[in-house]
């Protein structure tokens, strides 16, 4: 559990890896490891050299692309980077490098609610009505701006080290 948990799901740091993409982000963003794998994409904790801070790149995988075409994750990415509320996680940055769409993010001190599920079980009263509130309100503003989230599932719901709710 916490927040390097995802360190020891994915032991291998990127920089052991050939990778274009990130030889393609170099002068931008050093990947430092994967925080987590989906079924479009795969998200990696990488270094922000503009601002000196850690921040969460998306990359699209190559056969979701091909198969559903790049305008569904373009578009995520454009409805994503509207939506500003203290529970919902803002985009960054965004582009296309070696071939591959990605988006940056926040990178959130802390784990999923899957994870958080999977240590402790069931949750306090108190602890599971504060998430659900936090979550609700970020999925409401979503909604009053026209947006439809799809995949609301505990890996999507982001439990902060200060108590707060982000969704992904």
């Amino acid at each position: 559990g916490g927040p390097d948990s995802a360190q020891s799901q994915f032991p291998t740091p990127v920089a052991d890896i050939s990778n274009p993409l990130a030889d393609a982000l170099r002068d931008r963003y050093v990947l430092e490891r994967v925080l987590g794998r989906g079924g479009m994409a795969t998200v990696y904790l990488a270094r922000d050299l503009k601002h000196d801070r850690h921040v969460a790149l998306k990359v699209l995988d190559p056969d979701v692309a091909a198969s559903l075409g790049p305008e569904r994750f373009q578009r995520e990415i454009r409805v994503a980077a509207r939506l500003h509320h203290p529970h919902v996680l803002s985009v960054y940055d965004s582009g296309e490098a070696a071939g591959r769409l990605w988006f940056t993010m926040p990178f959130v001190r802390g784990e999923s609610l899957r994870e958080r599920l999977r240590r402790e079980g069931i949750l306090p009263i108190d602890e599971a009505l504060r998430i659900t509130r936090q979550a609700v309100q970020a999925l409401s503003h979503a909604h009053r701006e026209g947006v439809v989230h799809r995949d609301v599932k505990p890996e999507n719901l982001l439990l902060t080290e200060d108590g707060s709710t982000q969704v992904a």
